[in-house]
C-alpha cells in the first residue's frame, strides 16, 4: 500500500522476466534451489537456530516500520543481523522479478503477486502457516495474500506472502485550518466533505495537498476512497483479484471518477500535484499546506510525532447511508523462492503479529493494527491521538465488511502503466473521467490474457 499500500510514486513498467523461470522453493531446513514450488512441509516450528544468521532483506525506503521490527528482532535473537537494501516502491515493482531471480533476499516487499507467483520466485508459506497457526486468524487478514494456480485469481488458494501490520487509506486533516472553516468534527456525508472543501478554497486554504507525480501517482487514493463512497467493495475485490468478467468500468465507479473531476475543475488540489512526489506532499502538509490529504494510517506515529494534537483521521464518508468502505490492505512481504535462510524469515514473520513488542512497534510506529488472532491483545495508545483514531477506523472497517485491496495491485503493472499516467492527464485536463475507467480497463484485460 501501497506504505503501502503499498502504496506510491512518467510510467516505469515491470520489468518481466523472458521465458519460464525455474526458481523453485526449498523446504525449510534445505538450501537446495532444485525443488519444485510445492510448499514446505513443515513438522514443526522452525526456529532461527543458534549460529549466526544475517537475514536479508529489500524494504521500503521512507516507511520506518520493517526497519524497526528488524532492529527489535536482533534484540531479541542475539544470532541473527540484518543485511537490508531500501528503494522507493516504484523501483522495487520494477526490479522485483530480477532481484527475486537472480539475487533472492530472505524478505522482500512485494508489489501485485500474481506475476511473481506465476514465474515462480515467492515461497509458498503453507506449510508455515500451518505450524505457526496463521490458518486459525480472521480470513480477510490472509485473502489478499493467497493466489490461485498459476498466479490467478487472488483472494483464494496458496499463500505466499504476509503482512508486516494491516494498512487502510482515508482522510488526513489539519485541524488548526478546519477551525478556519468553522469545521469542528469530521463530516459525515459525501455532501458534507464536499462543503468543506469550497469553504476552504473560499478562504485561500489548499482543500487537498495530494501528489501525482512519479511512477506511482497518488490520485489513485481519492478515486479508490470515491468508489466506495458511491459502490460496493466487493465489485472492487473481484477486479483486482482478476474474477472472471470483472471490469472497473462500472456505473458507480463513473460517478466516483467524475466526481473526482469535479473536484479537479473546482481547484481543490494543490496545483503543483502532478510535480509532485509523496516526500514533498507530506512535508506540505506537515507545514499546514493543506486542509485535507489522502493517505494512510502507516503516516499515523509520524503525525503524532510532527504535529500532537494538530492532525485528524476520518475515512470518506458514503454518498448515503452509514456503512464505510476503504483500501484496506497488509504491508506485503514475502520469502523468495530460494531464499538462504527462509526458516529464520518465517519465524520474523510470525514474530512480527505474535511478540507485544513487534505489536507495539506496528501501531506506534506504523500506526497501523498489527496482523493476528482476532483475540491478540492490542497495545494501549495514547487517547485523542492520529494513531487511536486509524484504530477505530479500522475496527468499524471492520465491522461493515468495507475492506478492498488498493486497485493499484489488480496486476503487475496497471499502476504504473496505466492508473498513473491516465489519472496524471485526467488532472491535465486531457483525459475524461470515462476515458479513465475506459483505458484502464482495456489495459488490464490485455495483461490478464497475458
Amino acid at each position: 500500500m501501497p506504505r503501502h499500500i503499498s502504496r506510491r510514486r512518467a510510467a516505469i513498467g515491470l520489468v518481466m522476466l523472458a521465458g519460464t523461470l525455474a526458481a523453485g522453493c526449498s523446504g525449510p531446513g534445505s538450501d537446495s534451489p532444485q525443488s519444485t514450488n510445492t510448499g514446505p512441509a513443515v513438522t514443526a516450528k522452525p526456529t532461527c537456530g543458534t549460529e549466526a544468521v544475517t537475514l536479508r532483506g529489500y524494504f521500503e525506503t521512507g516507511f520506518p516500520t520493517a526497519k524497526a521490527l528488524a532492529d527489535e528482532f536482533t534484540k531479541q535473537f542475539p544470532n541473527v543481523r540484518w543485511d537490508i537494501r531500501e528503494d522507493q516502491f516504484a523501483v522495487i515493482t520494477q526490479n522485483a522479478p530480477r532481484v527475486l531471480a537472480d539475487d533472492p533476499p530472505d524478505l522482500m516487499r512485494l508489489p501485485q503477486l500474481s506475476d511473481l507467483v506465476k514465474n515462480n520466485l515467492l515461497k509458498n508459506l503453507d506449510g508455515y502457516a500451518k505450524v505457526f497457526g496463521w490458518d486459525s486468524w480472521p480470513a480477510s487478514q490472509l485473502e489478499q495474500l493467497r493466489v490461485g494456480p498459476g498466479g490467478r485469481p487472488r483472494g483464494e488458494g496458496t499463500l505466499y506472502a504476509m503482512g508486516l501490520n494491516f494498512s487502510m487509506t482515508g482522510v488526513f486533516y489539519n485541524k488548526t485550518l478546519a477551525e478556519r472553516i468553522g469545521m469542528t468534527s469530521p463530516p459525515t456525508t459525501l455532501a458534507q466533505f464536499d462543503e468543506a472543501l469550497a469553504k476552504a478554497k473560499q478562504v485561500g486554504v489548499t482543500p487537498i495537498v495530494q501528489f501525482n507525480g512519479g511512477a506511482t501517482g497518488g490520485f489513485a487514493f481519492p478515486l479508490q476512497n470515491l468508489m466506495a463512497a458511491f459502490g460496493e467493495p466487493k465489485a472492487i475485490n473481484d477486479w483486482i483479484f482478476q474474477k472472471p468478467d470483472a471490469s472497473i468500468d462500472t456505473p458507480a465507479n463513473r460517478k466516483a471518477a467524475q466526481h473526482l473531476a469535479g473536484w479537479i475543475r473546482a481547484g481543490y488540489f494543490d496545483r503543483d500535484a502532478n510535480a509532485m512526489d509523496y516526500t514533498k506532499m507530506m512535508s506540505k502538509f506537515m507545514a499546514g499546506d493543506g486542509l485535507f490529504m489522502f493517505n494512510g494510517d502507516w503516516e499515523s506515529g509520524n503525525l503524532d510525532k510532527s504535529m500532537p494534537g494538530k492532525a485528524g483521521f476520518f475515512p470518506l464518508p458514503p454518498e448515503r447511508g452509514d456503512k464505510i468502505a476503504t483500501m484496506s490492505a497488509p504491508l506485503t512481504y514475502g520469502i523468495a523462492a530460494n531464499a538462504k535462510h527462509a526458516d529464520c524469515a518465517a519465524v520474523f514473520l510470525d514474530w512480527v503479529a505474535s511478540n507485544p513488542d513487534a505489536r507495539r512497534i506496528a501501531v506506534e510506529v506504523g500506526g497501523s493494527h498489527p496482523m493476528g488472532p482476532a483475540d491478540a491483545p492490542m497495545p494501549q495508545v495514547q487517547q485523542g491521538s492520529v494513531t487511536a483514531e486509524t484504530l477505530a477506523v479500522g475496527a468499524r472497517i471492520a465491522k461493515d465488511n468495507g475492506a478492498m485491496d488498493f486497485i493499484a495491485n489488480a496486476t503487475g503493472s496497471i499502476y504504473a502503466k496505466s492508473w498513473t499516467p491516465q489519472l496524471q492527464k485526467l488532472f491535465a485536463g486531457e483525459q475524461t473521467p470515462e476515458g479513465v475507467l475506459q483505458s484502464v480497463q482495456t489495459d488490464y484485460a490485455s495483461q490478464v490474457r497475458n
